[in-house]
């Protein structure tokens, strides 16, 4: 048994792979225009003005607004393999190990960018924890529109919005007629088929939950920025155990990039 044959970009692209087939966070959010070190800018573009034309054309310069956002989170896996070489060497076997590694990061990341429902608009804000709104069968649909309409009331764009919730929502939007009582949800969330006001309906146990009072997220594609990277994988025989060890440590970073494509709600649900 040894690390010898280690290869860190075999294990990092497969931990990569299982991480994309169940991340949330990578279906909602805007990637970085670019990624330099542990640092992710986004670019955005501004308005172009529209003329009256009059016999003449006058060009404008776009301007492109800038946001440098430091990949400060950091989170590590570290698992034990019997022999790292004969693991990697049938292939199957690195997926089995990295599948584990890949689901804890995913829930960890998406509970993150979940947790920036604090960046939406004051006027996307539909109930509070001091004052949130009671949720059951009768009106859970009607909420989940009045949330697709803050959005369009801030004219954001029509394609690329989601919703999240969570099972117990699904639960009693399921109990309307308005809404199929059978609803596929795929292995990243997104419920199969269901759109709401607009909205691609994606199912998470990761939304914010304070003391009852659940978050449900609506927003536009546009409205957060996100970005990752695998900083570090490594192996290593361990002392003392009949085993070799494999860890890696993973940074990201989101922020909010646009308030007004972002509306949430603070509900307890019955």
């Amino acid at each position: 048994m040894a690390v010898t044959t280690f290869i860190p970009q075999v294990w990092e692209a497969k931990l990569l792979t299982n991480f994309h087939k169940a991340s949330i966070a990578d279906v909602i959010t805007t990637p970085p225009t670019e990624i330099k070190g542990n640092k992710i800018i986004f670019n955005r573009v501004g308005a172009v003005a529209v003329k009256d034309y009059a016999g003449s054309v006058s060009f404008d310069d776009l301007t492109t607004a800038s946001t440098e956002l430091d990949m400060d989170q950091k989170k590590y896996f570290a698992f034990k393999v019997k022999d790292v070489d004969k693991a990697q060497a049938a292939g199957e076997l690195v997926d089995s190990h990295t599948a584990e590694a890949a689901a804890t990061l995913q829930e960890t990341v998406d509970r993150f960018v979940f947790g920036l429902y604090a960046g939406a608009h004051v006027e996307n804000v539909i109930g509070t924890d001091a004052a949130p709104k009671a949720i059951d069968k009768t009106n859970a649909y009607d909420y989940v529109v009045d949330l697709g309409t803050k959005l369009s009331q801030k004219k954001v764009p029509k394609a690329g919005r989601y919703v999240i919730i969570n099972a117990a929502f699904l639960g009693l939007l399921s109990k309307d007629a308005r809404f199929t009582n059978q609803p596929v949800v795929l292995e990243n969330g997104v419920v199969e088929g269901q759109v709401i006001n607009g909205m691609q309906v994606v199912v998470s146990e990761e939304v914010a939950n304070v003391s009852g009072k659940y978050k449900v997220l609506a927003l536009h594609k546009s409205a957060v920025g996100y970005g990752k990277q695998i900083d570090e994988t490594e192996a290593m025989r361990l002392e003392g155990d009949f085993a070799d060890g494999v860890r890696g440590l993973m940074v990201y970073g989101a922020e909010v990039l646009r308030p007004e494509a972002l509306a949430v709600l603070t509900a307890t649900i019955a």
